[in-house]
């Protein structure tokens, strides 16, 4: 079974710009940058709907509960995206947050045709999660009808699970099928249809909003630092060295050993505030 409509919504709708082959390089890119500033606008008109996600999955996962993303194409590959720098950015485990996208892993470099299109298939993809109550399923799809997102969420609602969307047209199929809906209505894309530029800019932001928001507040986070970032690299080692630095006082000699030794800076706070 399928979700199909024929009314042309905003994001199929024609660009306000024409005969671009015309345009100068110069004239793209203004056009393009003209375009982009109705994003932080549609962003700001959704806050109340992101809000209202964040507190309800805040409240499952302080419980125990995971957020998962739900997309096809450019919406699945934004929600792999945040998912996946979750864990180095706030070091908590890979099963926290999960990014699913029609089409596999493989989709994530390469379009799988029609994989979007099947209603049953982002359930089957979702089974070996063996998901609970306290879980939460956002899907992404700029259109708000694509088949494989909306099959799930229903399904999801059936179980009792919560059920939220990021989507750029108004009164979608997917918004009907959710508990929570965002809509971020930026307009007609510059490249008629091609929605991996504002709608895409869109949900990018609005996911940030929303793994930010919700690891702050389970306290992933100290004053305005990283302090459970993984030290991956030799940046973040420096980063970490100096935060142990401003926050304890010690030489950059002791707050690297300290940093290496407990594997992150806020293991050191604790460690340091445990000694005292």
């Amino acid at each position: 079974m399928t979700t199909t409509t024929t009314t042309t919504s905003t994001t199929e709708a024609d660009s306000l710009y024409n005969d671009l082959e015309k345009k100068s390089v110069k004239e793209l890119l203004l056009s393009i940058h003209e375009e982009d500033k109705k994003v932080l606008p549609a962003v700001h008109n959704a806050i109340p709907q992101i809000e209202k996600l964040v507190e309800e999955v805040y409240q499952r996962m302080k419980k125990g509960g995971r957020l998962f993303y739900l997309g096809a194409g450019t919406s699945g590959r934004l929600g792999i995206l945040d998912a996946s720098e979750i864990p180095p950015t706030f070091g908590v485990g890979h099963d926290l947050v999960i990014g699913l996208i029609a089409g596999g892993d493989r989709a994530i470099r390469k379009a799988v045709e029609m994989a979007e299109d099947d209603e049953e298939q982002a359930w089957k993809d979702m089974e070996k999660y063996e998901l609970s109550k306290l879980d939460s399923i956002v899907g992404i799809a700029a259109s708000g009808r694509t088949p494989y997102v909306i099959g799930a969420v229903k399904r999801a609602r059936t179980e009792g699970i919560l059920t939220g969307c990021i989507v750029n047209n108004k009164d979608s199929v997917l918004a009907q099928n959710v508990d929570i809906p965002i809509e971020a209505i930026v307009g007609p894309e510059f490249l008629t249809g091609s929605t991996r530029m504002k709608s895409g800019t869109s949900q990018k932001l609005i996911l940030n909003m929303i793994t930010t928001s919700l690891m702050i507040k389970l306290g992933r986070v100290k004053g305005n630092k990283m302090v459970n970032m993984q030290l991956t690299n030799q940046k973040l080692i420096n980063r970490g060295t100096r935060m142990i630095m401003t926050e304890l006082g010690y030489d950059e000699v002791k707050a690297k050993r300290l940093l290496l030794l407990h594997g992150s800076v806020n293991a050191v706070l604790m460690a340091e505030k445990e000694e005292k």
